[in-house]
């Protein structure tokens, strides 16, 4: 029996919380733009997000760094950033919060709204 060997792709995807919020997006974002998506897993359309925003993280790893961010785990940064609706994406840019939009959206529409931002 032959395996196949894993394949290992560098992707900007990383996993935020209430303490390294300021160093994991609002630090890295003076550098490159960053794209958080702000889920649940009890939320239908934040999984049906979660593949889409994988690929986006893989395809566009050179260009942005893209943070999940589970409301759970994150009350605080949900709070300061006014998180009422999931999902919740937000890009920061130089610092700050650029760009926001709730909901599901096919690929190609999230694609388009990301490249007006970064």
């Amino acid at each position: 029996m032959v395996l196949n060997p894993k394949i290992i792709v560098f992707v900007m995807e990383i996993t935020v919380n209430d303490s390294d919020f300021n160093k994991e997006v609002i630090e890295k974002s003076k550098t490159l733009p960053v794209l958080v998506d702000f889920w649940a897993t009890w939320c239908p359309p934040c999984r049906m997000l979660s593949p889409i925003i994988e690929e986006i993280a893989e395809e566009m790893s050179k260009k942005l760094v893209v943070a999940k961010a589970d409301t759970a785990v994150c009350p605080k940064i949900c709070m300061d950033y006014e998180v009422q609706s999931i999902p919740s994406l937000k890009i920061f840019k130089g610092g700050k919060l650029v760009a926001e939009t709730v909901g599901f959206m096919p690929k190609a529409a999230l694609v388009d709204w990301i490249k007006k931002y970064i």
